[in-house]
């Protein structure tokens, strides 16, 4: 804690990048991500934890960071839709498969679903369609209809594999 009681030092690591940063206690992971380090792929939309825009990896699991308070991550790795790509410039299978299918409309539920995505193929890289579906009921679009999101994810998933 600091000299201040509402306000805390957070150390941890996002995006493979070392982090120190003061903020207020009541600071959700959302609100460290996107106002205090500046990183804006992860998205707000319900604030509820009902729409998976604001997913994140935290330790390699999947968290809604509207609902996790910044503190928290205090040792953790977090990872976001930033941290996808290489430190080349490289984009992740996932988001070369989501610009293939086309499976970003509005792009606003994309990088909860491509965190989704990430957090499934790396536990579940044989698991089927059925699954796969189930991995994203937590993730709502309001554009695509689901099929080109699917689609890119099985394809993902069957580059994986090989």
């Amino acid at each position: 804690m600091s000299a201040d009681a509402n306000k805390m030092l957070i150390k941890c690591k996002v995006n493979g990048q070392s982090v120190s940063c003061e903020i207020p206690v009541e600071c959700t992971l959302l609100t460290f991500l996107r106002e205090y380090l500046s990183l804006t792929g992860t998205k707000g939309a319900c604030l509820e934890g009902e729409c998976g825009s604001c997913t994140v990896l935290v330790n390699g699991k999947q968290v809604n960071s509207c609902l996790m308070l910044a503190g928290q991550v205090q040792g953790c790795e977090v990872l976001t839709v930033e941290g996808l790509a290489d430190s080349d410039g490289r984009l992740d299978v996932l988001q070369e498969r989501f610009l293939d299918a086309g499976a970003a409309q509005c792009g606003y539920c994309t990088p909860g679903l491509l965190m989704s995505a990430r957090a499934f193929l790396k536990d579940n890289p044989k698991a089927g369609r059925e699954e796969l579906l189930t991995a994203l009921e937590g993730n709502i679009c309001r554009c695509t209809g689901y099929a080109s999101i699917v689609e890119a994810v099985e394809k993902a998933l069957a580059e994986v594999r090989t």
